[in-house]
């Protein structure tokens, strides 16, 4: 009896095992497949969603004209072509000097005088000149008294009459060089005295009391005589600023030394050729002194192109200054508002400041960033 039991409980567990082979050797296909996988949507972090978003009010974007500006830094110069050196014909020593450095002087006042040879031995060539040139013609008359009289040839007279007309040009030229030199011919005196060819600042003085003068080709000016009415600035424009400047245009210069005061100038020149070291081109405005302007004083110019660029205008509430950047809230579809990355410019009077990118004039924005930023946090 319990060995047909046991044989029993053998049978039905390999049926069992039998039964869950066959199961698993026709398994359907489909049953294998993984399940779908589910998309997750994560919310823009740019977007935000706030009830009652009629409760903001919206500014249309305008259009602002901006005309781009460069500054650069320069300074006063003496205009050239209105600079006049002083110099002496002669050579000599100072005697008396009358000017200084910096000193206002006039067209014709007396600068220095000079104690010169020079002056001396041409006195002394003028003054032969004379007794020749008087014995020349006396000649000449005696002459033709005799060819009158028929008691000369008449190529005598011809000769007399060649060295009266020799005696004349050289006391002519003995004349004209005292006159050159500055000498007086009612004054025969080695001084010969230096008077200033024109007016306005001595701006360089190589010469002091009892200092030799030397001639030309070996001394440099005496004086240098500037004309202030009329100005020079000098200023460094780098290569990448060039288009941002062209002859004729109008520029602003404000002296460091008198900020409050803005002048008009106006481009006469840009240079041709770069400073290899800077990379900048030297750019030259004319301007009228007022009367403050002294060589040498630094100035800021300030350049302005010639067609602005429209540019968006919005109220400055409606930027939103975040993490280092600017933004501002656009409008979405179903009541949402999107930030926007921005470039902002200056602030311009009634509140209102310039977009330069990422907004373009007629677009909507939040007029008031800050306290949409606000609530959509809390």
């Amino acid at each position: 009896m319990t060995f047909k039991v046991v044989f029993l409980s053998i049978a039905a567990a390999a049926v069992l095992v039998l039964s869950g082979c066959g199961e698993k050797g026709n398994a359907s296909p489909a049953a294998e497949v993984p399940p779908p996988a589910k998309v997750i949507e994560q919310q823009d972090a740019n977007v935000l969603q706030v009830g009652n978003p009629e409760r903001f009010s919206l500014a249309t974007a305008a259009e602002f004209h901006e005309t781009p500006a460069l500054n650069v830094n320069g300074s006063i110069a003496a205009d050239v072509s209105r600079t006049v050196p002083v110099v002496s014909l002669v050579s000599g020593r100072v005697i008396e000097l009358c000017a200084h450095l910096g000193d206002q002087v006039h067209k014709g006042q007396l600068l220095l005088r000079i104690q010169s040879n020079d002056v001396a031995s041409a006195f002394n060539d003028y003054q032969n000149a004379v007794a020749d040139e008087q014995l020349a013609k006396a000649q000449l008359d005696r002459s033709k008294t005799l060819y009158d009289k028929g008691a000369t040839a008449r190529k005598d007279l011809e000769v007399a009459e060649d060295a009266e007309t020799k005696a004349t040009v050289v006391l002519n030229t003995a004349r004209e060089h005292l006159r050159t030199i500055g000498a007086s011919l009612d004054e025969p005196t080695p001084i010969v005295s230096i008077y200033a060819p024109a007016s306005g600042v001595i701006t360089e003085q190589n010469v002091t009391d009892a200092s030799g003068v030397k001639t030309l080709d070996n001394s440099p000016n005496l004086f240098t005589i500037a004309d202030l009415s009329r100005v020079w600035v000098l200023c460094d424009v780098y290569e990448n600023d060039l288009s941002a400047v062209h002859l004729g245009d109008i520029a602003d210069i404000r002296l460091n030394a008198y900020p409050d005061k803005v002048f008009h100038a106006r481009v006469s020149n840009i240079g041709q050729v770069l400073d290899p070291n800077t990379r900048t081109a030297k750019v030259r405005l004319d301007l009228v002194n007022p009367g403050i302007m002294k060589a040498g004083m630094f100035v800021t110019a300030t350049f302005y192109g010639r067609r602005g660029e429209a540019v968006a205008l919005v109220p400055a509430t409606a930027i939103l200054h975040l993490h280092d950047r600017d933004w501002v809230y656009l409008p979405d579809p179903g009541g949402k508002f999107r930030r926007t990355p921005v470039t902002s410019g200056n602030t311009e009077p009634g509140g209102m400041q310039i977009v330069a990118m990422g907004l373009k004039p007629g677009q909507q924005v939040v007029r008031d960033a800050l306290q949409l930023t606000t609530e959509a946090q809390q």
